[in-house]
């Protein structure tokens, strides 16, 4: 299970996923610092900000969990495809619900008049190796999928 390399592709997409939830996703430096992550919230920075941390908390662990699931999928390819292409989708608004919620938090911290200065940290860095992975592992499984069927053919 282990010794296919899809395997170790899903795994580390799967560390990666979990990983960002613990850095954070974007740096904003005005009077203080201000960290803005999965689980973080600003106060009075409004729904948006707050919907887009939240969101990134559901879809970090639901990428690494669905990673996890699908590498023990490996005797039944087809499914495997499917959870790998969710997985892909689930990275899409991970990546996308940060996005924007660190853009909204730029625009609420640049009302309050003071000089914002801000830029990507640890978790959106740990967050872009992942599709590749998962391409990666897709080519993988599609591989073992053509083995397996001129397998048959004999």
């Amino acid at each position: 299970m282990l010794t296919r390399i899809q395997s170790l592709y899903l795994l580390l997409a799967a560390m990666l996923a979990l990983g960002s939830m613990t850095q954070p996703f974007w740096i904003y430096q005005t009077s203080q610092t201000i960290l803005f992550g999965d689980f973080t919230q600003v106060q009075g920075s409004g729904l948006i900000v707050t919907a887009g941390g939240m969101a990134g908390s559901i879809f970090s662990p639901l990428t690494g969990i669905t990673s996890i699931a699908a590498i023990f999928l490996f005797k039944n390819r087809k499914l495997q495809q499917m959870l790998i292409m969710l997985c892909i989708i689930l990275f899409a608004g991970d990546i996308l619900s940060g996005l924007i919620a660190a853009h909204f938090l730029n625009e609420f911290l640049h009302t309050g008049g003071t000089a914002v200065t801000h830029s990507p940290s640890n978790g959106f860095f740990m967050l872009l190796p992942e599709p590749v992975l998962f391409w990666l592992a897709l080519t993988g499984v599609k591989k073992d999928e053509k083995i397996a069927t001129a397998y048959k053919r004999l």
